[in-house]
């Protein structure tokens, strides 16, 4: 009996456990079949000529045997009695395609995705969930933030609904409808795997990163909360293979909706800028500066004359906060910025000689030029002796003339502690946490002055740029 009873337990939920797990899942078919008709198929044709993109018959005798092979497999060469630069008559171009997806904003025909989906596009067309097709036109397109803004002239399109991307949670559902390979209106699901991820070259954007399938053709697609919200914009994925790996990253969607009503209202996009180069605070280089943690973005150069040089901005300030927001990590500050209307006037936070300042800075637009060329700089002087690992020679009128600056002593070979901290042959040692180096020997001085063990920030110019580089002294100065 006793026997019989368990037996009925076990079976009961063993039944009872699938359901509840079946329970648990996300039913999306109510979402993707209210939101799936805003979801929009791109694609874009591109003129490219021939010579660029076809391959070319080798230069071969007609007794060659492999000439007939390459004369029927490779048609489009010049036949006998032609020279290479008579083509055989036909287009002399051809029309390359690429695909996409994108998102109705407006119920007349406004639409999102990316901008490297239209890229050098001459012609853009729009396929709706119903067939219809429309030819787009580029309102358009930022490259800093991948936002491309389009339209088409229709009425009365279904068009999505905005979420906000702060109210995401690492762990919660999402679902990203899209065309990958040109499979229209394919959707894939997964969760926020992490917020605010930075990527290499892309200062302005905190992207939601998810395990949501992305593949090409998904780019431009949205990124749907189980709310039916749109919170970002499929944009890039990580793949050794060019395929999906697992991990995708969406624009979040207040980021993109600023882009398209720039985008709609002057046609350009406009971004606040103050002037500085900027690094991370490491832990090292936080105790170097007395701060109480790594936080911040530490000022590594200020461009002369620039608004943070107006505004009494150093090297080796560590903003912590602007316009009352505070800068927990130094890819913060360039979001925070370019955001910033130009000609505001902004109250800005820096950490200096161990003690928080208030400044103010005027905001300045930025602009798409390029840094100029870096400094060769001549031969320098024979090195001294060896200190704290490194082999230092003093920088000749003509050196300092060229990188303008007006100390500094020149690395000429790295070993030791000073290698495992960074440190590379070739750097020129600016300051020690916060003191300018005028010399050799009062390099050696300011270093013989610190305690064994202790952290110190040296200021280092490598090339045309500065950084700060941690630096633990060993006493083996």
């Amino acid at each position: 009996m006793f026997r019989s009873l368990v037996q009925m337990l076990c079976l009961s939920f063993c039944l009872l456990a699938p359901l509840q797990s079946a329970a648990q899942l996300p039913d999306f078919t109510d979402l993707v079949e209210k939101q799936g008709p805003a979801v929009v198929n791109i694609s874009t044709t591109q003129a490219a000529s021939r010579n660029a993109l076809s391959p070319q018959m080798p230069q071969l005798d007609e007794n060659d045997p492999l000439y007939e092979f390459f004369r029927r497999f490779m048609p489009n060469q010049p036949g006998p009695g032609q020279s290479p630069g008579q083509p055989n008559p036909g287009p002399r171009g051809f029309q390359t395609q690429s695909l996409g997806s994108g998102f109705i904003i407006s119920a007349d025909g406004y639409i999102l995705t990316n901008a490297h989906v239209i890229d050098s596009a001459e012609e853009v067309t729009v396929r709706l969930t119903d067939k219809r097709e429309f030819k787009a036109k580029v309102i358009g397109a930022d490259r800093r933030t991948d936002v491309a803004l389009i339209k088409i002239e229709a009425s009365a399109l279904p068009m999505v609904r905005f979420g906000d991307p702060a109210k995401l949670k690492v762990g919660e559902w999402v679902v990203a409808i899209g065309s990958p390979f040109g499979f229209d209106n394919t959707v894939t699901a997964g969760i926020v795997s992490a917020k605010g991820r930075s990527l290499p070259q892309e200062n302005f954007v905190p992207f939601i990163q998810t395990d949501v399938a992305v593949n090409p053709g998904n780019s431009g697609g949205p990124l749907f909360n189980l709310r039916g919200e749109v919170v970002g914009i499929n944009s890039q994925i990580y793949s050794r293979t060019g395929g999906f790996m697992g991990l995708s990253f969406a624009i979040p969607i207040d980021v993109a909706n600023n882009i398209a009503q720039q985008l709609r209202t002057t046609g350009k996009v406009t971004r606040g800028r103050i002037g500085v180069v900027i690094q991370p605070v490491t832990k090292e280089l936080a105790d170097g500066f007395g701060l109480a943690k790594a936080q911040g973005a530490l000022v590594n150069s200020v461009e002369k004359g620039g608004p943070a040089d107006k505004a009494g901005i150093e090297a080796g300030d560590v903003i912590l906060r602007f316009d009352g927001k505070p800068v927990e990590a130094s890819e913060d500050l360039p979001r925070i910025v370019g955001g910033t209307k130009p000609g505001s006037k902004i109250a800005i936070q820096v950490w200096r000689n161990k003690a928080a300042r208030d400044l103010q800075v005027v905001v300045a637009e930025l602009s798409d030029e390029r840094p100029g060329r870096q400094a060769r700089g001549s031969k320098p002087q024979p090195p001294a002796a060896t200190q704290f690992g490194m082999g230092l020679a003093e920088l000749s009128d003509a050196q300092k003339k060229e990188l303008k600056v007006e100390g500094g002593v020149f690395v000429d070979s790295v070993q030791g502690a000073a290698a495992q901290a960074g440190i590379r042959r070739g750097d020129v040692i600016l300051g020690v946490n916060n003191q300018d180096v005028k010399s050799v020997e009062q390099f050696r001085q300011l270093m013989a002055g610190m305690d064994k063990g202790r952290i110190v920030a040296l200021l280092v110019r490598r090339g045309a740029n500065s950084l700060y580089i941690p630096f633990r002294i060993d006493g083996n100065g």
